[in-house]
C-alpha cells in the first residue's frame, strides 16, 4: 500500500527550451522554475504532462528533465512524473525510469489516439500497476485523448491501493462527483481545469494539478489553502481573480500561452517545439495584460 498522500496545488512544469527550434532543454532555467515554485509554497510537482511537452521530447530529454526536477526538489515535495502513452509496453518502461530516477509517483493519462475500450483502459493501468511498484496519478483528459474514462472504470481502478489519485481534466462535475459518489469519498480527485478549481473543491477534490500556477503560484496555491481553511469567500475570490488570466493562458494551445507568460516574468525562453508555435502577438499581449493586471510582472514600456 502507498502512504503517498497526493493534496493540494501541483504545477504541471513546462518544459524549458533552447534556441528558436526549441532543440536543447534548458536546465539551468528549469532548475531556477522548480526553486521558485517550492519557495512559492507549492505542494508538488510534475514535470513531463502535457504542459512539458512530453510528447515531443525524446527518452533522453526526459530522463534530463525528470531527473533534473527530481535533484532540485530533493524531497522537499514530490515529483509525480508524466510517464503515460498511447502504448502500454512504452508506458510500462517509462513510469519503471521514472522510479530509477526517484519519482515519487508516475501520472498515467489515458492512452491517446488509440481509442480504447473502458475495458482496454483497465487492461493498460493494471498493468503499468502490476509491473512497477510506484504509486500512480491517473489522468482523464478527453480533450487530449479522444477517449473519456468514465467514473465506473475510475472507481474500480481506485480500488488498487496504488493508484492514489486522478488528474481529472473533463470539465465535467457531475462526472466527478460520481467518482467520489463510487469510491465514498475515500479516492484523491485532482481539478486537471484551473478554471474549475474552487468548483471541484466544493464537491470534494482535494487540490489540482495546474497550469497557472507555473506563473502565479502563491495565488493557485492561496485557493486550496484558503478553501480548506474554511475561507471560502477569499476562495472563491480568489478563483475569480485568476479568471481572465486562465482564458488568456487557454487562448491557444497549451503550452504556448503559459511559455509567453514564463517569458514575459523572465523566468525562459517562450519556445515550444513544432508542431506547436510560439504563442502569437495576440495571445502574447493578452497574456502580458494580465499578468500586469495582477502585479505579477511590470506594465510594458509604451
Amino acid at each position: 500500500m502507498s502512504d503517498l498522500r497526493v493534496e493540494g496545488t501541483y504545477t504541471a512544469l513546462v518544459t524549458p527550451m533552447l534556441g528558436d527550434d526549441a532543440r536543447s532543454v534548458d536546465v539551468a532555467a528549469l532548475e531556477r522554475l522548480v526553486e521558485q515554485q517550492i519557495s512559492s509554497g507549492i505542494d508538488g510537482l510534475v514535470p513531463c504532462g502535457t504542459t512539458g511537452e512530453a510528447a515531443t521530447l525524446s527518452f533522453d530529454e526526459w530522463r534530463i528533465v525528470v531527473g533534473t526536477v527530481v535533484r532540485c526538489a530533493a524531497g522537499r515535495v514530490p515529483v509525480i512524473a508524466g510517464t503515460g502513452s498511447n502504448s502500454t509496453a512504452t508506458t510500462v518502461a517509462t513510469t519503471q525510469a521514472a522510479k530509477e530516477l526517484g519519482a515519487d509517483a508516475a501520472l498515467v493519462v489515458v492512452p491517446y489516439y488509440n481509442k480504447p475500450s473502458q475495458a482496454g483502459l483497465i487492461a493498460h493501468f493494471e498493468a503499468v500497476i502490476d509491473a512497477v511498484s510506484l504509486p500512480v496519478v491517473l489522468y482523464n483528459v478527453p480533450g487530449r485523448t479522444v477517449t473519456n474514462m468514465n467514473a465506473e472504470t475510475t472507481a474500480r481502478l481506485a480500488r488498487h491501493d496504488q493508484v492514489v489519485a486522478i488528474k481529472e481534466a473533463s470539465g465535467d462535475l457531475d462526472q466527478v462527483q460520481r467518482i467520489l459518489e463510487l469510491t465514498e469519498g475515500r479516492f484523491t480527485v485532482l481539478s486537471g481545469d484551473d478554471g474549475l478549481c474552487v468548483p471541484m473543491y466544493a464537491v470534494g477534490g482535494r487540490g489540482v494539478i495546474s497550469v497557472v500556477s507555473n506563473c502565479a503560484p502563491l495565488q493557485t496555491a492561496a485557493l486550496y489553502r484558503d478553501f480548506r481553511a474554511g475561507r471560502i469567500d477569499a476562495a472563491a475570490q480568489g478563483q475569480i481573480a485568476l479568471r481572465s488570466l486562465i482564458a488568456a493562458l487557454f487562448s491557444e494551445a497549451n503550452p504556448q500561452p503559459i511559455k509567453a507568460a514564463m517569458a514575459a516574468l523572465g523566468m525562459m525562453q517562450g519556445h515550444v517545439r513544432l508542431p506547436l508555435l510560439q504563442a502569437s502577438p495576440e495571445a502574447d499581449a493578452k497574456v502580458r495584460r494580465e499578468l500586469e493586471r495582477l502585479g505579477l510582472a511590470r506594465p510594458s514600456a509604451t
